[in-house]
């Protein structure tokens, strides 16, 4: 039994966020409040059998609070997929996705994320190649997926759906927008149920994972109601409540005190695990998260914003804490 067939519905899937969801902003979400399953940043195939290999392959960094971790990878090329999907396998994973929803025009460009929803045989062919690696690692029974959204200018739910769920998946992740929709249009869930109704219709077993504007725990168990998704992966969620695994009714909204304790934790363990090798910048993506909800947040952040290095960081934290005690 893999570990898509394992989980209690409906489970629950950390986003994987790209320039954020590293292994130490896991290991946070960790601490907070755990999803049933991690995925990784998605990781160019390419990228990964090239000279550059170290630097690409920090993407795959995890720790055991991370697991059940699935690594996802993104790219056209079965060649590189193969090879990518063999080593992964052995990395210790629970299981492997290939990306074919960003909508990101460079990756789009070179013919992965959501450009395959238009290439289906290509789209065939990197499923094919992600099977094949893990059939020949020593973990040949390791669950493939895929992560997709319902269309490139237009809604097509029918058509790619049909067509992905054809392919044997282990798992199919469904954001509920049009690569031309972004983020700029409400997820159409509507669309995602539909997904569910041809599954059936198809008499496949494949979960369907529904992703899109959902905030916690509390929410995805109403889309689970509403939809009958065997899943809901969370992204930005996170961002308006650290603590949006939470299963709990209703999920726990920390306190000013608790947010600050995981900012001090972010931050030595971003420079612990990165050190130099990774942009100090990186953790002011976080800071406005951190530093809200007091009197004067807005000034405290500008002043986290205007650091350049942990220690800075960390020595401004003590004095927040000494002005908020005060």
């Amino acid at each position: 039994m893999n570990i898509w067939q394992s989980l209690a519905r409906p489970f629950l899937v950390m986003a994987p966020l790209e320039g954020v969801a590293d292994t130490v902003y896991r290991q946070i979400i960790a601490g907070a409040a755990k999803p049933d399953i991690f995925v990784t940043e998605f990781t160019s195939a390419d990228g990964f059998c090239s000279p550059g290999r170290d630097i690409v392959a920090e993407n795959f960094a995890y720790t055991p609070i991370e697991q059940p971790i699935i690594a996802q990878v993104w790219g056209k090329n079965p060649e590189t997929l193969y090879e990518t999907a063999k080593a992964a396998a052995d990395m210790g994973f629970a299981g492997l996705d290939i990306n074919m929803g960003c909508p990101d025009r460079t990756v789009m460009k070179n013919g992965g994320g959501a450009a395959m929803i238009g290439t289906p045989e290509v789209a065939k062919a990197a499923i094919n190649a992600l099977k094949t690696g893990v059939a020949d690692s020593t973990h040949p029974d390791l669950p493939v997926s895929v992560k997709t959204r319902i269309g490139i200018t237009k809604i097509e739910t029918e058509r790619w759906a049909s067509f992905l769920l054809e392919q044997d998946l282990d798992a199919l992740t469904i954001h509920g927008r049009t690569v031309a929709e972004l983020s700029k249009v409400s997820a159409h869930w509507d669309e995602i149920g539909k997904v569910v109704e041809i599954r059936d219709r198809m008499g496949v077993p494949t979960p369907v994972i529904g992703n899109g504007d959902v905030k916690d725990a509390r929410e995805a168990q109403e889309k689970h109601g509403l939809y009958n998704v065997d899943g809901v992966m969370i992204g930005r969620g996170i961002f308006a409540n650290l603590w949006a695994f939470d299963k709990g009714n209703p999920p726990h909204q920390g306190t000013t005190a608790e947010y600050l304790d995981v900012m001090e934790r972010h931050i030595r363990l971003f420079d612990g695990t990165w050190g130099t090798r990774k942009n100090y910048a990186i953790l002011k993506k976080f800071y406005k998260n951190y530093v809200n909800g007091f009197h004067s947040a807005t000034e405290w952040r500008i002043k986290f914003m205007a650091t350049n290095r942990a220690t800075e960081a960390l020595s401004l934290l003590t004095q927040l804490r000494e002005y908020l005690s005060a």
